[in-house]
């Protein structure tokens, strides 16, 4: 299975990275919405598109403003959003208040609220709530062939005995890595991560693969974090996300 990063940053785009958004085109799975979901269009293998809203902050859902497109040119049969009920409600009813986006988005709103698990095609999901200005959601997939994906992204970071056993031996986690451990104070007060807890939190996981995403948009160079500490705890392939970086898992 492959999974397209779109974007990697956090916040707002730079020169190099789009705001969240990552997709699964074996399964047709989008997680997040935000400026990079512009390049998925051309990766849509199958007739219907599933978004996975982890929170409704604007790098994370402008793009479905961006699905007009694929939608009037009948790429997509159905469009699927999945998230909180409130999340879901603030962005319909505000990114697409007829004042600022005066076209009506035929999609499908689902809300996972009273849902612990749902299927989307041959994939098995469950979320957990995170902490985070609003709240936010990791979610956890499953596939009938046994692979496993956590997305995790606009949080603290959660070191509880009960994520770690939800979000085990997964083939490939992705979590946010917003800040090195020096703005430790910075990323617990705005509830982001910081290097040393994405490092607690991977170490009880066990993950096969960990891509750190939510890159701090005013970071720069090949290494916009100081990973030194989840290098050295953990035994898993360490990969930061780019933008256009196809990974396997």
């Amino acid at each position: 299975m492959h999974v397209h990063c779109l974007g990697s940053a956090g916040y707002h785009p730079n020169e190099s990275r789009h705001t969240s958004c990552y997709f699964l085109p074996e399964s047709g799975i989008a997680l997040d919405a935000g400026t990079g979901f512009f390049r998925l269009l051309d990766l849509i293998e199958q007739e219907t598109l599933d978004i996975m809203i982890s929170h409704a902050h604007l790098d994370h859902v402008l793009g479905l403003t961006y699905l007009l497109d694929p939608a009037f040119q009948k790429q997509l049969r159905k469009i699927r959003i999945w998230g909180e009920s409130a999340k879901l409600a603030a962005i319909r009813e505000n990114l697409f208040h007829p004042m600022l986006f005066p076209a009506n988005l035929d999609a499908e709103w689902n809300e996972i609220d009273a849902k612990d698990n749902f299927k989307i095609g041959a994939a098995s999901v469950s979320w957990r709530s995170q902490v985070h200005p609003g709240g936010s959601v990791a979610y956890r997939l499953d596939w009938e062939n046994n692979k496993r994906l956590i997305y995790a992204t606009d949080t603290i970071g959660d070191t509880s005995v009960e994520h770690a056993m939800w979000s085990k031996n997964a083939d490939l986690l992705i979590h946010e890595c917003y800040f090195e451990d020096t703005d430790m104070a910075w990323a617990e007060k705005t509830g982001h991560s910081w290097t040393s807890r994405v490092a607690e939190v991977a170490a009880a996981a066990e993950p096969k693969k960990i891509l750190l995403t939510h890159v701090n948009p005013s970071a720069s160079g090949e290494n916009p974090v100081d990973i030194s500490p989840i290098v050295e705890r953990l035994d898993s392939e360490v990969i930061i996300a780019k933008d256009h970086l196809t990974l396997e898992f």
